[in-house]
């Protein structure tokens, strides 16, 4: 047993452990981010779509709370073996302070992995507060008759929620962040796992890319279909 652990706490200071960690929980929150937002895009279908998704989400009690305190525990694991990697990368290479860099090689979303995850984890807190925990407005006041049976109003409070100007702002901003984030990070997991060649490079690339103009598209729809009044 104690070969077992030295093993594996050995696996997490190797660079390598540090990138499958990086890529796995980076796997795990892309594929919760398509899926969260083809649950929110039934808005689009009404009342009843979003409505039956939302009160069978709820169905699941403990659960859904066990699912979202490791999806937490992802983001945290994704960040912090993230920055532990970035620095050492600097330590290893010399890097001071002083040192001239230069971006030639790299992007804006390369550049700002850190701080945009960062920002990305703020913003979570936010939204669990604001549509998950009610903490901002007691959406638990807004009921929908589904088919004979009382439940929680997800379409009213999403129209609500986005029909601020300044949630939708801080929304969108958020989107942008994370899809930058999205953009290099998907495209780097196939680096980690050892499947990138200077040949698949730009194939990978085009797949990140196109993966977070997809999540953008969808998500940043709907606050800007609540402010114009696509949905009401």
């Amino acid at each position: 047993m104690s070969a077992l652990y030295s093993s594996f706490f050995a696996f997490l200071r190797s660079s390598v452990g540090r990138k499958i960690i990086i890529a796995v929980t980076g796997l795990m929150l892309a594929g919760f981010v398509l899926g969260h937002m083809a649950g929110n895009l039934l808005l689009f279908l009404g009342p009843d779509a979003i409505n039956t998704y939302g009160h069978k989400l709820k169905s699941m009690g403990a659960l859904l709370w066990v699912a979202r305190i490791g999806l937490l525990v992802a983001v945290a694991l994704h960040i912090y073996f993230t920055i532990k990697l970035t620095a050492e990368n600097k330590k290893a290479r010399g890097e001071t302070a002083y040192a001239v860099k230069s971006p030639r090689k790299s992007t804006l979303a390369s550049r700002t992995m850190i701080l945009s995850g960062l920002t990305l984890l703020a913003f979570i807190v936010y939204h669990l507060m604001h549509f998950t925990m009610h903490s901002f407005y007691d959406y638990n006041a807004m009921r929908y008759d589904l088919h004979g049976e009382d439940v929680h109003d997800v379409y009213a409070m999403v129209i609500h929620g986005f029909s601020n100007w300044g949630v939708s702002g801080f929304y969108i901003i958020a989107m942008v962040l994370l899809c930058m984030h999205l953009s290099h990070g998907v495209s780097s997991v196939f680096q980690s796992i050892g499947l990138s060649t200077p040949r698949t490079w730009p194939l990978f690339k085009s797949i990140g890319i196109g993966y977070a103009l997809l999540i953008f598209i969808g998500n940043v729809s709907i606050p800007l279909a609540v402010l114009f009044g696509f949905v009401k």
